[in-house]
């Protein structure tokens, strides 16, 4: 269990970008689903033991991760948003030479491991090609890989499926699920197709705070009969903003699709519609703006 206890991080100028963040973390895969700039690569680096939190708790287990950093990253696996390799390096030898890092330090073992890891993460059959000179998705395939090295008990991926096409993105998540059974798998990411297809537990993190929790099924069912939908003129939506709670909108067919939250019918020619994990994501952002 990854427990995080009212964590705040403020960067030099000011800039808080935790707010007393707390969460309770159980074996298997949690999303992380927040925009751009909510604080989710902070929260990530700070559990990650790559920065010191300003104030607040992190414990894995019987591990304080802020009081014993280097405990923690014996036990973790971390693929970063961005990461950096070697040019001119093979996947196997890079591997190789992380595994050495992770301190696996016999030839045998370090063969069996990287060997393995390069076939469970299908890319087998260009071990000997340099990762400089891989495609997007197969370069988050071999991050797995690193992250994979010396069997950790808690996985981070961070925004792991931005920029891949839709083949590279299910193969990566179909990767996710695989190792997500009996580890602790946080997945950060601003993607709500990724978290509805494969996290049992999730969280939404808006402006450095925790502001949903649950499951997404229950998140979907707290929805139920308060989202509407209607197709208008896209002249009309400032309009319909001033009088409703538009939470989404999508051009289709050169109109504007828009959902609205409402408790009760809206009439008007609105229509109810199940909500999906996307409702909840946009009415959850929507919320605190309408407050500011």
């Amino acid at each position: 269990m990854l427990s995080i206890q009212d964590l705040s991080h403020v960067y030099a100028g000011g800039v808080t970008a935790l707010d007393h963040v707390s969460l309770e973390i159980p074996p298997g895969m949690f999303g992380l689903l927040g925009p751009n700039g909510a604080g989710k690569s902070t929260l990530m680096r700070s559990i990650a033991t790559l920065q010191t939190p300003t104030a607040g708790a992190i414990r894995f287990g019987d591990i304080d991760v802020i009081a014993e950093p280097e405990k923690l990253r014996r036990v973790l696996g971390y693929l970063p948003q961005d990461f950096g390799v070697y040019p001119r390096v093979s996947a196997y030898d890079l591997l190789d030479h992380m595994a050495v890092l992770k301190g696996i330090a016999g030839r045998g073992e370090r063969k069996e491991t990287v060997e393995s890891l390069l076939q469970q993460v299908n890319l087998w059959s260009v071990r000997k090609k340099a990762v400089a000179g891989y495609s997007g998705g197969m370069r988050q395939r071999f991050g797995i890989a690193q992250a994979l090295i010396g069997r950790p008990q808690i996985i981070i991926v961070d925004e792991p499926t931005a920029g891949l096409d839709p083949e590279e993105r299910n193969r990566f998540l179909n990767l996710l699920a695989e190792i997500g059974e009996n580890v602790v798998v946080i997945l950060s990411t601003h993607i709500v197709e990724d978290v509805a297809d494969l996290c049992p537990r999730m969280a939404i993190i808006a402006e450095g705070r925790i502001v949903r929790e649950g499951s997404p099924t229950q998140l979907i069912e707290a929805l139920k009969g308060r989202i509407w939908t209607k197709t208008i003129d896209k002249s009309a939506l400032e309009a319909l903003r001033a009088t409703r709670q538009v939470i989404s909108t999508r051009l289709f067919a050169g109109r504007t699709v828009v959902h609205v939250l409402a408790d009760t019918d809206p009439g008007e020619g609105f229509t109810p519609v199940a909500g999906g994990l996307e409702d909840v994501y946009f009415s959850t952002l929507a919320a605190p703006r309408q407050a500011a």
